[in-house]
């Protein structure tokens, strides 16, 4: 799967490469997602961002037409991403669900890593799920 991640701290991003191992052609951008850097997002299926980035439904329509159906986001909140836009967008989302163990930089990239397995395979991605799409799954675990 082709994606692309921005803002993204050193050490997450070290979290980040070993746990694709190559699986993923991800595109790392350090700079935060804005209106000047949304271009990089083009031909890609993915996006994965952090808690610091905020996705208005403006953005994400934008996204959308660039061709990403997926976004991912390594924190536990969705807060900052527009559901109700995502979902309308037809694009599936996903975060890391809360537990202890993935609160480290490491467990949080595996996470993002396993999601972005689950939507390449063609299958949800289970607890992780934060779609507005009402899929079965999506539903059943609401």
């Amino acid at each position: 799967m082709k994606a692309i991640v921005y803002n993204i701290k050193s050490d997450e991003k070290e979290w980040l490469v070993l746990a694709n191992y190559k699986k993923h052609d991800i595109t790392i951008i350090a700079n935060s997602l804005t209106a000047d850097t949304l271009a990089f997002a083009n031909g890609k299926e993915a996006l994965l961002v952090f808690n610091n980035d905020a996705l208005t439904a403006e953005m994400i329509a934008k996204l959308r037409l660039l061709g990403l159906k997926y976004i991912a986001t390594a924190s536990f909140e969705t807060d900052h991403l527009d559901l109700e836009a995502a979902g309308i967008a037809g694009m599936k989302i996903a975060n890391v669900p809360w537990s202890e163990k993935s609160q480290t930089p490491r467990m949080r990239m595996e996470q993002v890593i396993k999601n972005l397995d689950q939507w390449s395979s063609g299958k949800c991605v289970g607890k992780a799920c934060c779609c507005q799409n009402n899929c079965g799954v999506a539903k059943a675990l609401k």
